[in-house]
């Protein structure tokens, strides 16, 4: 049995079958000083190349970490410039992409830029926890760490906090596919049924609208079930035009065709109203007017712009034409009815037929002779 004084290098050493069991107490002469210091230098001598095995091996597992989430975010930073640069053919764009870009609308440069950097924020997020996660448990198994308990725990945990998080995950995925499908972004005009404004804000949990009165909505990602988005693709500029019923409705379209066609020649309205306003027919009819439904497609966000500008001109071509807006009505003079007693009014009396029973009833019994 030998004794040894080396105790810290003896705690961090793992005995092997083949060792002899230690003796830990001080040696009190030379020679068990001799003896300890040969056995320390023995067990260095066995480990040394274990320990250095291990070491090489934990730097290995963390350079090429590092090098790994490099490149990962390279890319990603490339397929996000990519994704964000105009394509001259649209239909090139898609065929690379997949169509992760597409919109059935207009999609300018900026939004197209500002969605792409939200994709790729979120995907460099995601691949570097996923390799350095990966990583951090390579290296403690290295260690010599018995990951088993710990993979246990973390299940356990991520079942807890799954149940207890779950509409955390649900705003959270909500979000990223939100952005993903460019369902709205910043400056959009939609209506989520809760809430309706202006985005001031896209977030992966939480969205910020700005209301028509000034208030700011924070409505979470995962309770939206419908969006109406007044901000992509065009806009309709709906108008109702009401003239008199005995209006000649052809020389009324030609007015309205005309005067649109007018405005739509003027700045900014020759931006914002996208093709020819239609005249779509009789709304509805009434006694004294009817009424034409006038459309016009126009800039995503300005057709009550367009709306109250088309009424306006309009009204002053109408002016000019001379159209009636209502037929006056017709008033019928009353003639004065003289003035009658109630016996006219009511009905006959049983008693005016002197031969009708009522009439005999109540006539007065004759006088009788006496004799």
């Amino acid at each position: 049995m030998f004794r040894s004084g080396v105790t810290g290098l003896l705690a961090e050493a793992t005995p092997s079958p083949a060792q002899p069991t230690l003796d830990l107490k001080l040696p009190t002469s030379a020679e068990e000083v001799t003896a300890s210091t040969k056995q320390a230098a023995s067990w260095f001598d066995q480990n040394w190349q274990s320990w250095v095995e291990g070491g090489v091996r934990i730097v290995f597992i963390v350079v090429l970490a590092l090098v790994l989430r490099a490149v990962v975010r390279k890319l990603i930073t490339q397929l996000v410039s990519r994704m964000g640069r105009p394509a001259e053919d649209e239909d090139e764009m898609m065929g690379r992409l997949g169509g992760l870009l597409a919109n059935s609308g207009v999609v300018n440069t900026e939004r197209r830029q500002q969605r792409s950097e939200a994709i790729g924020s979120v995907l460099r997020s995601v691949a570097s926890f996923s390799i350095l996660g990966t990583a951090a448990l390579m290296v403690l198994s290295a260690l010599g760490v018995n990951l088993a308990p710990l993979l246990a725990s973390a299940g356990v945990a991520g079942v807890a906090i799954g149940f207890g998080a779950r509409n955390l995950v649900t705003d959270f995925l909500s979000g990223v596919f939100m952005i993903m499908e460019d369902q709205y972004g910043v400056g959009d005009e939609i209506d989520t049924g809760v809430a309706s404004g202006t985005v001031l804000e896209v977030g992966l949990r939480v969205t910020k609208l700005r209301g028509v009165g000034g208030e700011i909505w924070y409505i979470r990602n995962g309770e939206v079930k419908r969006i109406a988005n007044m901000s992509q693709g065009w806009g309709t500029a709906t108008v109702d035009v009401q003239v008199g019923y005995k209006e000649d409705l052809l020389r009324v379209e030609g007015l309205i065709v005309e005067a649109a066609e007018q405005l739509s020649k003027e700045t900014p309205y020759d931006e914002l109203i996208w093709g020819r306003v239609k005249v779509l027919g009789v709304d509805s009819v009434a006694t004294d007017s009817l009424v034409l439904k006038v459309e016009a497609r126009t800039t995503p966000g300005r057709s009550a712009q367009v709306a109250r500008a088309l009424r306006q001109r309009l009204k002053q071509a109408f002016d000019e034409a001379g159209v009636r807006l209502k037929d006056e009505a017709v008033t019928v003079s009353a003639t004065p009815v003289a003035a009658v007693t109630a016996a006219e009014i009511a009905a006959p009396s049983a008693l005016s037929d002197p031969l009708s029973p009522q009439s005999a009833a109540v006539k007065p019994i004759p006088a009788q002779s006496v004799e």
